[in-house]
């Protein structure tokens, strides 16, 4: 591959409420491992093996912060490459940031940006790697490229771009590119059969390839107000280990609008080029059910399942045993505190029960029962009046910070590994068969100094049990929540 100065940028935020029951406001899918043994956060990074590219720059919301930087960590992709957003402010400010961060760390050279998402399926990965070098002369020479996907089916989920004339001819490029005509919201049906007999249209991939320094150009044309304010967050940025925290006043007060309204529907030198690599956007359970391997009655299982006369079917099961009969063109998911069952057809509005369970104030769009922490885990098993009941899984080297709660007592019991605890300034050891109460308004702490998992059930008691009775008095780094 020729020189050049590649900056990979993966964006990770996005809910993925169409996914819902397995993705969460706190565990979106975009950490989720769908089809392998990676997530598709991991599967985006890795995808760039290969190309001579800089280490990516990916941009999350500050809540998932700790789930990037570990998943980064076990593929060996942690560098202080995390940029974090406040709130989430949509693409155009998000690789806003990125390219003013790219500039920046580069002052004598031209970084050329390749926007990803950290949520798509790409099946043909050296198809996609020859598509971005063959954009790269485009980028060079201050187009700013986004990849067309060439259609397959009438997609209605999808956005389209219409594809305008071949694009200037004096640029050297392996492949093909046009002038973009026009982006094209979601289509119906009839409107997207159209689109795809006539052949001049793409799925719209919100893949992109640019120099960062063109891009805030045209940012601040046509958007100055989204470009003042990214600028003024990063003049403003903290490096905090593997986190860049961008001001927060500032970016709070930045409008959210996509990259395409923001600067590809306004700039004339938008340009397209197809690419046929496989891609999904994952952006509905049919979608998982079209990529993954079926069986030869059509379904597709995951966990513990058993299905008798059923076909065309995608069943999940994440703890328990799921089982059908008799039934065709399902999607049935199972965590362990909901279950979605739907026709195929209809998935696309799995976000309307999103919507109610948020309005009837309960929790389960939200939160797993299992919670990742950067510790370890827990998993809320049993509650009832003035009490709770969780089994705790904390890492080797890791543990909870010095603390107090003021409205809760608690008993752990260790049931594997071994627990150093601190209670009163008392430091005490603990193996399994062993257990500790810490009365209400102790202070305490909690180590696992060990070289294996230490796993506990942790009992609650009192008036109050919620997250948020907590006062921490210290948190070293290598304890931070």
């Amino acid at each position: 591959m020729r020189q050049c100065n590649l900056y990979p940028v993966i964006i990770a935020g996005g809910s993925g409420t169409r996914l819902w029951p397995l993705s969460r406001t706190l565990y979106p899918k975009q950490f989720l491992c769908l089809g392998g043994d990676t997530s598709m956060l991991q599967s985006t990074v890795c995808r760039l093996n290969g190309l001579e590219c800089a280490p990516p720059l990916v941009i999350c919301n500050e809540k998932h912060r700790f789930i990037v930087s570990e998943q980064l960590q076990e593929i060996g992709q942690l560098s202080g490459n995390i940029i974090l957003e406040p709130s989430a402010r949509n693409t155009a400010p998000a690789v806003a940031l990125a390219a003013i961060a790219a500039c920046n760390s580069n002052p004598d050279h031209e970084p050329i940006l390749l926007v990803l998402a950290a949520d798509h399926v790409i099946e043909e990965n050296k198809a996609f790697q020859e598509a971005v070098i063959s954009a790269i002369p485009l980028a060079e020479n201050g187009k700013l490229v986004t990849f067309g996907i060439v259609p397959d089916a009438p997609e209605t989920g999808y956005g389209y771009i219409r594809r305008g004339d071949v694009t200037n001819t004096e640029i050297k490029v392996d492949s093909v590119a046009f002038n973009v005509d026009a982006f094209v919201e979601k289509p119906d049906l009839k409107a997207a059969e159209k689109y795809i007999s006539g052949g001049d249209y793409y799925w719209n991939s919100g893949m992109f390839l640019f120099r960062a320094r063109r891009y805030l150009e045209e940012l601040e044309k046509y958007r100055p107000d989204i470009f003042q304010a990214c600028q003024d967050a990063m003049n403003n940025a903290e490096q905090d280990n593997n986190f860049i925290r961008v001001g927060s006043a500032a970016f709070q007060g930045c409008p959210s609008e996509s990259i395409d309204y923001a600067v590809m529907e306004k700039t004339t030198d938008a340009v397209v080029l197809p690419m046929n690599v496989g891609w999904s956007d994952v952006g509905s359970w049919s979608s998982l059910w079209e990529i993954s391997n079926q069986n030869e009655d059509g379904n597709v299982h995951h966990g513990d399942v058993i299905s008798h006369n059923t076909e065309n079917s995608f069943v999940y099961a994440e703890s328990g045993l799921v089982t059908t009969v008799g039934v065709k063109d399902l999607v049935v998911v199972q965590t362990k505190d909901a279950v979605l069952i739907a026709n195929k057809h209809d998935v696309q509005v799995v976000k309307k029960i999103v919507e109610q369970i948020k309005v009837t104030g309960r929790q389960e769009h939200h939160i797993h029962r299992e919670v990742f922490r950067p510790w370890g885990k827990y998993d809320s098993i049993d509650e009832g009046n003035r009490y709770q009941v969780k089994r705790i899984t904390v890492k080797p080297g890791e543990g909870f910070a010095l603390r107090m709660h003021h409205h809760r007592a608690e008993h752990w019991i260790i049931v594997a590994g071994t627990a150093k605890i601190t209670i009163c300034n008392e430091v005490q050891l603990f193996s399994e068969n062993q257990s500790v109460y810490i009365p209400q308004g102790t202070i305490h702490c909690l180590e696992n100094p060990g070289k294996v998992p230490l796993e506990m059930i942790e009992v609650r008691s009192g008036v109050y049990l919620e997250e948020d009775d907590i006062v921490r008095f210290s948190q070293p780094n290598k304890y931070i929540e």
